[in-house]
């Protein structure tokens, strides 16, 4: 079956959607201590009243944190929410303000970036779907020229905005499915940010354990280091209780890639889990992370 083509981004089937728009811009100049209170307001609605994707959350929650008792994983979901809601203002602020409105950051690492870079190679800077990922990839483009893969999304406004946005403050915004741009750019020795957790089934997918749950996983990373020679290494950002942001670039892996893609792509995964534990309110729970695990029941209910 033919997929049905999307609307143009201004057709007036999303002019509601351009209205919710002009409402985060608004929402944007307030000052950031009022943000952070419509946040946590927005957060509990979306929690308690609306339970958008409530169920989604707390099974997630379930899987992978089970030491947490029912009490806990409520808990850490209304967290998450809140956390939801302040990354949603945060792409508000650094698509909408200028850099001087950015709030305050911490670097670590950047000199691991900078030896790497100097290589003459590509660099991989893996990343995970946190709800702070937009504005520490905008506090990162300060410090350093990166190239930006990115996932089309469904709805057409959010995707003109995302390449209109990224592609001011990057070098280049890749899409995902732009393999041969994606490999030009790392044999041009450029620094390409992208987050691959969240899987799809494609020919470099497997089922690999994510919190001990399979989980399909993109193996992908593994393969492009051999075919470009680019350094990987992870980068994390991290909001902080005081309001400002740690943004941490890790070793660049040895004896990385080998011969044995899943392997590979598990010390990610490990690097991976240790950035959720470190602020799992921070993390994309809303996202349906086990669907589809090959004979195993849907842990979402169909």
């Amino acid at each position: 079956m033919a997929r049905r083509a999307k609307p143009h981004p201004h057709h007036p089937l999303l002019w509601p959607t351009w209205a919710g728009v002009g409402l985060l811009w608004l929402a944007s100049r307030l000052p950031w201590s009022w943000q952070g209170r419509l946040a946590g307001a927005a957060g509990w609605l979306a929690f308690r009243v609306l339970r958008i994707r409530r169920r989604v959350v707390l099974t997630n929650l379930g899987l992978c944190f089970p030491e947490l008792d029912g009490r806990g994983r409520e808990a850490l979901a209304a967290r998450h929410y809140r956390s939801l809601a302040l990354g949603i203002l945060e792409v508000a602020r650094c698509w909408w303000l200028p850099t001087s409105e950015l709030p305050p950051h911490r670097i670590e690492g950047l000199n691991r970036l900078r030896e790497a870079q100097a290589r003459g190679k590509g660099v991989i800077l893996l990343s995970g779907h946190f709800t702070t990922l937009e504005i520490t990839g905008r506090m990162l483009t300060l410090h350093a020229g990166i190239c930006c893969l990115y996932r089309e999304p469904n709805n057409p406004v959010a995707g003109e905005l995302l390449r209109r946005h990224r592609s001011l403050w990057t070098r280049r915004a890749i899409p995902m499915d732009a393999v041969a741009d994606l490999v030009r750019a790392l044999k041009r020795g450029e620094i390409v940010w992208y987050a691959p957790d969240q899987g799809r089934w494609t020919a470099q997918s497997a089922l690999l354990p994510f919190f001990g749950q399979p989980a399909i996983t993109n193996t992908s990373t593994s393969r492009l280091a051999a075919m470009t020679g680019a350094t990987v290494m992870s980068f994390y950002g991290r909001r902080e209780e005081d309001g400002s942001y740690t943004l941490r670039l890790g070793e660049p892996l040895g004896d990385f890639p080998t011969d044995d893609p899943e392997a590979d792509t598990l010390r990610l995964v490990g690097d991976l889990e240790a950035a959720v534990r470190a602020a799992p309110e921070q993390y994309l729970w809303v996202h349906r992370r086990f669907k589809r695990r090959g004979g195993e029941p849907d842990p979402y209910g169909g």
